[in-house]
């Protein structure tokens, strides 16, 4: 926190990755090499590509072109509207499909998740959710990967339809089952009335959105959209398909109020970082539990996705999101450009997975 009075201290000391015009970009993430990468979701706009690699402060379709070309009929094949990106521990960069235009109900086939090898381009796999992990109204939002348990790891995901719920992907199998689902901890708060900017806006409606792994992978940080509470909760009991609800629930901790936030990250210290979307902030929650400032600036408008890099920077997507028509009462209000920051955090992301990171190219 800065000296002066209350009020007074505005952090301005980021550095802007990426201006860009007409796209509006949710999620964000960085290889150890460097390179950016960001998603697009189609939430009304016309939308060429849904990922991105971001090259010289440019996006550029990624994988290619072709699989960014929406249909259909080719649903399964290709990237319907992706709400995350992220690089796991070994290397491999992955793309949550959400499956859903303008947060409708999701296309047939559309929802998945999409390993895509970085150093060939190539998608590797694509996954669908089991039936029984989705319902006709999920949204996938986020994703985490812990690659040190099990036989091939384990993803976690939030799915943000009001009701909420955490899905667990087993990598080895593909199968997934969704759990806490409709439960306080990811449930969006009933009644809920976010302040952005000192601007009262009703009727947000989101469940479970921001996610971050602990530093030793044995809790998940979360929590809904529409509230102000950060929860963690226990992951054997997420990977435990025999134990019964209510003992996954009793697992839950409710670590506070922590202001709105929509995404969360994680560092090796134990410290959660979380965007608080009403400010125009980033939040740092260290592992005593103690909350600080670590960005404020009245001009980043809904930070939205973070991403910690391997060189200490925190990454930040900043995308307008109350100036959409889907948040404002069918306005668009929003002014270009939209904007990916970073700030120096002088920490280290959090990597459970093989011993060392497969070697991408610098490309």
């Amino acid at each position: 926190m800065g000296a002066g009075p209350l009020g007074a201290w505005v952090a301005r000391d980021y550095e802007v990755v990426a201006e860009l015009a007409d796209l509006m970009p949710t999620g964000v993430t960085v290889a150890d090499s460097g390179r950016v990468f960001i998603s697009i979701p189609r939430w009304g706009d016309e939308v060429a590509y849904t990922v991105a690699e971001v090259v010289d402060g440019r996006p550029v379709a990624f994988p290619d072109a072709e699989i960014n070309r929406w249909s259909p009929q080719r649903a399964a094949d290709t990237l319907v509207s992706v709400q995350s990106v992220i690089v796991d521990p070994a290397g491999y960069l992955w793309l949550l499909d959400s499956g859903s235009l303008a947060f409708a109900p999701s296309v047939a086939a559309g929802p998945k998740l999409v390993q895509v090898d970085l150093g060939t381009g190539r998608v590797v796999r694509v996954i669908h959710p089991s039936a029984g992990a989705v319902t006709p109204t999920t949204y996938l939002n986020d994703v985490r990967f812990d690659l040190s348990r099990g036989a091939a790891g384990y993803a976690y995901l939030t799915d943000s339809q009001p009701e909420g719920a955490l899905i667990v992907v087993d990598l080895a199998t593909g199968e997934s089952w969704s759990r806490l689902r409709g439960h306080t901890s990811t449930h969006a708060e009933d009644g809920f009335r976010a302040v952005v900017q000192g601007v009262v806006r009703e009727g947000y409606a989101v469940g479970a959105d921001g996610i971050a792994l602990s530093a030793d992978g044995e809790r998940l940080y979360f929590c809904p959209l529409s509230s102000r509470r950060l929860y963690s909760v226990d992951t054997t009991a997420l990977r435990d398909r025999s134990l019964p609800e209510a003992q996954v629930a009793a697992r839950v901790i409710d670590h506070g109020d922590k202001g709105s936030s929509d995404g969360l990250e994680s560092d090796t210290d134990g410290a959660i970082y979380a965007t608080a979307y009403e400010h125009s902030a980033v939040l740092k929650r260290a592992v005593d539990g103690t909350w600080t400032t670590v960005l404020h600036a009245p001009a980043l408008l809904w930070p939205d996705t973070l991403s910690l890099a391997a060189d200490g920077h925190l990454y930040v997507s900043v995308n307008q999101l109350p100036r959409t028509p889907l948040f404002n009462n069918g306005a668009d209000d929003r002014v270009p450009p939209y904007q990916i920051i970073r700030i120096p955090v002088d920490a280290r992301p959090v990597r459970l997975g093989p011993a060392a990171p497969r070697p991408v190219s610098a490309g």
